[in-house]
């Protein structure tokens, strides 16, 4: 029987609120499918659900001193814990991109040099045009069009033909390799 159709044992509230970590063990054991379907079909990308889920417990188990038994129970709770972990998850995909956009449209076209004091700017961008290279495909082709032609994410979706879940999870799969490179590339440089 799935954990949102039983009946909620309050006893785990008042323990969960005093701190006795088998309560935490139970509610994860009860609530994490529940917190992780719901960060998946936000997200779009089970991976970063998983780390989704492993915030709302960790947020929940901090800030247990803040649960009131007598005002809620702990389900709804730990969903509006999940609720405001996967608007955070979001938010900070979004910076991720805008970052690397950023990068992207600040760094002057190869085939129009702009002298020796941008040559670290040239370098950026021919890193990035190869990290996208090294993407492949549709990957590249999906961050082409967010970061060159500032494509929304349904537009993308519509203009390739590809699922919109498929293409957030692609973004942010990508976004996360192109920081990783980028870091490992400024830090050799």
């Amino acid at each position: 029987m799935p954990a949102a159709s039983r009946i909620w044992d309050t006893d785990l509230d008042a323990a969960f609120s005093n701190g006795h970590e088998a309560a935490l063990a139970e509610v994860y054991r009860q609530l994490a499918p529940l917190v992780h379907a719901l960060a998946a079909r936000a997200l779009g990308n089970r991976t970063v659900a998983d780390d989704v889920t492993q915030e709302v417990f960790i947020r929940a188990w901090r800030s247990r001193d803040t649960f009131d038994p007598d005002r809620a129970r702990l389900p709804a709770w730990i969903i509006g814990i999940t609720r405001n972990a996967i608007s955070d998850a979001q938010t900070a995909s979004q910076r991720e991109f805008r970052k690397l956009r950023a990068v992207s449209l600040t760094v002057p076209d190869p085939e129009q040099p702009q002298g020796a004091a941008e040559a670290d700017l040239l370098a950026d961008r021919l890193v990035l045009d190869g990290e996208l290279e090294r993407l492949g495909e549709p990957q590249g082709s999906i961050m082409r069009l967010a970061f060159y032609e500032d494509l929304t994410h349904d537009q993308i979706s519509r203009q390739l033909d590809l699922p919109l879940g498929t293409v957030k999870s692609h973004i942010r799969r990508s976004l996360t390799h192109l920081r990783n490179r980028l870091e490992v590339h400024h830090a050799s440089s």
